[in-house]
């Protein structure tokens, strides 16, 4: 089972019935194609690809995830900036967001060596692709910047398994589509089973990048999975960044309704979604704080936002120092160059765009405003 692709076929089913409701003629018969065809037919190509890696590569056989570092906190509360910061640093690897959709290390070496050899015969295709890139993000970029050869959430490596995050953006129909409170909910064997696959695409990935190196993921989703995470990787490090959730909660319900209003999604069920984000969000603010305090042997971070906007270079310092590793000259040279600059976001958003009461929030995060010392109005 180890070299196996793994397929949620509950999850596959659960959307098939979800694309039912749909009551666009067009739109229903866009997303049958989709799920019931592009997926099973490249989760078939990733299940031959992946059970060939170990048969075609040897040395993935002796490539080991060694102190993989997660940085997982609310969305909106500064992973991407964080996770980028830390991505300067050349003993890490990370996934680029095209490698996402391709798990397999036979994949991704193919594709690499079709993009070396165009760049030898004049880079067309890759013009190309990077016309493509602008064209899907120049309207996000905004809200959340990312690209085709950019870091992003590792998370999504499970996207044609069916048991990634990334679906919801598909469909809003978060309250069906259950991908977040895994440690809580998620049945023991399918629990293991999603773990092990994803440990199997990372070990990939520093395989192809360089078996020497550290894993560096970034996910919010990741929130829900910490206990998961240190099951599965026991020398793990963990990065928590913490921000205001005045702040996070409604730019994260903006950015899903930007993603969802571009595919034309009802109002309606962005409103029963949003929600049920509003929910999840108690829970990813408390989860990881209390799953490591129950492993103080895990070495962690605890990052404020207001830190990490203010003063880049102190903050990462400091989280360099409180997980252990040394900072190399490269790490260096790139805090240097990121002091003074910080991080903008060209961003709007308020509680009352979606309806949210700061006394709710206030509420339900009782102890985390305390310990954090959040004020009760738009600061961080």
């Amino acid at each position: 089972m180890r070299n196996s692709f793994y397929f949620d076929w509950r999850t596959w089913w659960a959307m098939v019935r979800l694309v039912r409701r749909e009551q666009d003629p067009a739109r229903r018969r866009r997303q049958y194609r989709t799920l019931c065809v592009v997926v099973p037919a490249l989760a078939m190509l990733h299940t031959v690809t992946f059970a060939l890696d170990p048969i075609l590569f040897p040395a993935l056989r002796r490539t080991a995830v060694r102190n993989p570092v997660f940085v997982v906190g609310h969305a909106r509360s500064g992973t991407t900036y964080l996770h980028r910061m830390m991505a300067n640093d050349p003993r890490f690897s990370y996934v680029l967001l095209w490698e996402m959709f391709f798990p397999s290390l036979l994949e991704k070496k193919a594709l690499r060596a079709v993009l070396r050899w165009d760049q030898r015969l004049g880079g067309r295709l890759r013009t190309r692709i990077d016309v493509l890139d602008d064209r899907l993000f120049s309207k996000s970029q905004g809200v959340h910047e990312s690209g085709l050869f950019a870091p992003e959430e590792d998370e999504f490596l499970l996207t044609m398994s069916c048991a990634s995050g990334f679906w919801v953006m598909q469909y809003p129909q978060a309250q069906d589509l259950d991908f977040y409170y895994v440690d809580d909910r998620w049945p023991a064997h399918k629990r293991r089973r999603v773990m092990q696959f994803y440990k199997e695409c990372v070990r990939r990935q520093l395989a192809l990048n360089g078996p020497g190196l550290t894993h560096l993921s970034k996910a919010p989703i990741h929130c829900g999975r910490v206990e998961s995470l240190i099951k599965t990787f026991p020398d793990a490090k963990f990065v928590v960044p913490m921000r205001n959730p005045y702040e996070t909660i409604p730019s994260f319900l903006k950015l899903m309704q930007f993603a969802w209003s571009a595919r034309k999604r009802s109002e309606h069920d962005m409103r029963k979604s949003f929600r049920s984000f509003v929910d999840s969000s108690y829970h990813y603010y408390q989860h990881p704080l209390d799953v490591l305090d129950a492993h103080p042997e895990v070495p962690s971070a605890i990052v404020a936002y207001s830190d990490l906007v203010t003063d880049p270079a102190g903050t990462m310092r400091r989280v360099y120092d409180e997980l252990g590793i040394h900072m190399v000259p490269e790490q260096e040279k790139a805090l240097t160059d990121e002091k003074g600059r910080g991080y903008r976001s060209g961003h709007t958003y308020s509680l009352e765009e979606f309806g949210l009461g700061a006394d709710e929030i206030r509420t339900r995060l009782a102890p985390l405003f305390d310990r954090f010392g959040w004020e009760s109005g738009r600061a961080s």
